[in-house]
């Protein structure tokens, strides 16, 4: 009954308008002071604090600085163009290219807002121009760019390896399958959508463009490879590879493109520290939100009833699935992990499901949350690029969430699926 009066208070507050970070602080306070355990505030600073302050964490600003280092650097253009001319040919060719680009990107970024609001412009703008509808191309843009947190460097990752103390490496490599999956759902439906609606395809490229195209992309291809190589090499943490990373992305984009000057470096730099203090804020309310949990013993609520439901690992983790869909409709995806991680993961590792395919599972259902309303920050985002109304880019995405919520099924029930390549590169 308590959980029940503190969510339902978190989620009044939310449907009112203030922000995630301040509901969930201002929730803990309320719920304290009404249990008359207002001493408990003595420590509101203290776990704030403590809850942004792991040595992972820090991989945060770093990854976003990359990725808008990329995006201004010109790399979103070269990547779209390689992009189309290795699928630009098939039926409703800017949308496969819409999601190639995104997964091409993703390597870079790690948050799919970034990849929204980089590729997503340029990418609207040439399928509106070659006759596209323009809920069309606001809603493969903003299905694709949930590919991006999937396919490593990923910054859900690094808060759910920082709170679960997974390797980030494995979830980094059990990443890579489910993203390619996605994308492959996602070309699939283009295919049929386009088809229905007859949408045009270009030309096939031929061997000298793609080369060309592929050389001018060439850089920037190489960074998931240096992060990734550099990770299973031992040669750097997944932290010092969002630092090298970053680094890497102002090489290019300064001593090779030439696209950034130094006076573009304050507006990237002012940018990053925006976007990394409102992930870390959030990290830090649910932090103190957490302590509450804790101290009221919700978890062991939540896993007496459910225990008590099932005994079945595969029952577990549907009504585990339907909880983590119902508050992404609600709460901001960084949220939901931040709040349900310490709830569910005793139940998962009392039932022997593996903490790196429950981490991909995880990560898919808050994908699958940028995208429905209420609070689906790539629908927002991507309504308010295209001037598309919510609702109807809402109707349009159906298809392409039907196909991100089979790969989450498949991940969820065929656990090869994420762990094959861990378990060959990073063996325990």
């Amino acid at each position: 009954m308590l959980a029940l009066a503190i969510f339902g208070g978190l989620f009044a507050l939310v449907l009112l308008g203030v922000p995630i970070a301040v509901a969930m602080g201002l929730t803990a306070v309320l719920s304290f002071v009404f249990l008359d355990e207002a001493r408990m505030l003595l420590v509101m600073a203290q776990r704030m604090y403590s809850a942004t302050t792991g040595f992972t964490l820090l991989a945060i600003p770093f990854f976003i600085l990359a990725g808008n280092l990329m995006n201004t650097a010109g790399i979103t253009q070269r990547i779209f163009d390689f992009a189309l001319a290795l699928v630009g040919h098939l039926r409703g060719g800017l949308g496969h290219v819409n999601v190639v680009s995104s997964m091409v990107f993703s390597g870079m970024s790690g948050a799919a807002v970034a990849d929204a609001a980089g590729l997503g412009l340029i990418e609207m703008e040439a399928m509106t121009k070659n006759g596209y509808d323009r809920e069309f191309s606001a809603a493969i843009t903003a299905a694709s760019s949930t590919i991006g947190p999937v396919v490593p460097p990923s910054i859900p990752f690094v808060i759910y390896g920082s709170i679960t103390g997974v390797s980030v490496g494995k979830l980094f490599l059990a990443g890579f399958l489910p993203g390619g999956l996605m994308g492959i759902a996602l070309m699939i439906a283009v295919y049929f959508v386009s088809r229905r609606r007859n949408y045009p395809c270009n030309a096939r490229a031929t061997l000298t463009l793609v080369w060309r195209t592929f050389w001018r992309a060439f850089l920037a291809l190489l960074m998931p490879i240096i992060i990734i190589g550099g990770i299973l090499g031992g040669l750097f943490t997944p932290t010092e590879a969002a630092v090298v990373a970053s680094l890497y992305a102002l090489i290019i984009g300064m001593g090779v493109y030439r696209e950034i000057g130094l006076a573009d470096l304050p507006a990237i730099l002012w940018t990053t520290a925006v976007q990394s203090v409102k992930i870390l804020f959030i990290i830090a309310a649910a932090g103190f939100f957490g302590w509450l949990m804790i101290q009221q013993r919700i978890p062991n609520h939540v896993i007496e009833g459910l225990t008590s439901l099932t005994q079945s690992p595969t029952v577990l983790m549907m009504i585990i699935i339907v909880i983590l869909l119902a508050l992404g409709c609600f709460l901001e995806g960084i949220a939901v992990l931040v709040i349900s991680i310490p709830v569910f993961m005793p139940l998962v590792q009392q039932f022997g499901i593996d903490p790196v395919q429950f981490g991909v599972v995880m990560i898919l259902c808050s994908m699958i949350g940028l995208l429905t309303p209420p609070v689906g920050m790539c629908l927002y985002a991507v309504a308010s690029i295209a001037n598309v109304p919510i609702w109807r880019l809402s109707r349009e995405l159906l298809p392409y969430l039907a196909g991100i919520f089979a790969v989450l099924l498949i991940i969820a029930f065929v656990p090869e699926v994420s762990l094959w390549l861990p378990a060959i590169f990073m063996p325990d």
